[in-house]
């Protein structure tokens, strides 16, 4: 099994720290979601995982050792960093043939992940003539050549529709059930929160979290019950005696912050309150990343965009 372990790692441009004392690990048989604000330092972290760029101090390596010195990189680490960086002139069939010979690789699997990733039927058109999720799949595609024991995915669902989403979900979790280690890194919340198990949580170069998934909503979100009764004000009552603060809306429902379903509608059964609606609002991704990071992005706004005058 191989992972990825980064230790103290620190890098240093000129007198900005763009990553500051890393340690993590992403680890075997899950997705590790990996977040934080723009300039918080992911994607400097993975060009030093992957040897593109050296540590000022620290390590980071792969299957304990490092990138520079692995005997088959490509069977062992599958990155996607920038998919624009294949040549136009070529076509994705022979941009394949490349990475594969330059990676001891059979020619076989050039067809096998050109398959995988949907893009046969384009296989011999020129990359410049490609759009944006075409390119996004043959990136992910030269990611899959080496069947590597770890994938590293820089927002992966950039420039792909919804069936190619849901496909690259599928792919990121047949991975990791498979005993391998993902990394991911997105902006998309909803995607980490559909596929994630881990979560690896940066800002400005600092590590802010290193937790699995829902041990970081019940950490940094508020579970909220909203229901409604014909008897609101008996069922306030219980519910104070309880050591819940209910309070209700204009529209006659209530809302009980801090509590689940499985907390209130008990108390309203034993008491023989009748409740027509009862629903928890789940823990949103989001809001625990917002709650996180609020004070940690590189470029913010102060006032919304439609309240500014034209």
């Amino acid at each position: 099994m191989t992972s990825i372990d980064v230790v103290n790692l620190t890098k240093e441009y000129g007198q900005t720290r763009a990553v500051d004392g890393l340690t993590f690990s992403v680890l075997p048989g899950r997705v590790t979601g990996f977040l934080g604000p723009n300039g918080a330092g992911k994607s400097t972290t993975m060009r030093l995982v992957l040897g593109l760029d050296r540590p000022t101090s620290g390590t980071a390596t792969v299957g304990g050792r490092s990138y520079a010195s692995l005997d088959e990189p490509l069977r062992t680490v599958g990155a996607l960093l920038d998919p624009g960086a294949a040549l136009g002139a070529r076509t994705a069939r022979d941009h394949l043939r490349v990475l594969a010979a330059a990676g001891r690789l059979p020619t076989s699997r050039v067809d096998e992940v050109l398959e995988q990733t949907g893009i046969a039927s384009v296989a011999r058109r020129r990359i410049s003539t490609f759009s944006l999720g075409m390119r996004q799949r043959l990136g992910i595609a030269a990611a899959l050549l080496g069947d590597p024991a770890v994938l590293m995915l820089d927002e992966p669902s950039n420039g792909l529709d919804p069936e190619g989403i849901i496909w690259i979900r599928e792919l990121m979790r047949e991975f990791a059930d498979d005993g391998r280690a993902v990394l991911v890194s997105s902006h998309l919340m909803s995607e980490t929160a559909a596929v994630a198990d881990h979560l690896v949580v940066l800002g400005k170069g600092r590590l802010l979290a290193d937790t699995g998934i829902q041990d970081f909503l019940d950490e940094w979100t508020t579970p909220r019950v909203r229901l409604r009764t014909t008897e609101g004000e008996r069922l306030r009552g219980v519910l104070v005696r309880e050591g819940y603060q209910p309070v209700q809306a204009d529209d006659g429902r209530w809302t009980v912050e801090n509590a689940r379903v499985e907390e209130i509608g008990p108390i309203a059964a034993r008491e023989g309150i009748p409740i027509l609606e009862l629903a928890g609002e789940g823990a949103s991704l989001e809001a625990a990343y917002l709650a996180l990071t609020s004070g940690e992005a590189e470029f913010t706004t102060t006032t919304s965009p439609l309240s500014q005058e034209v």
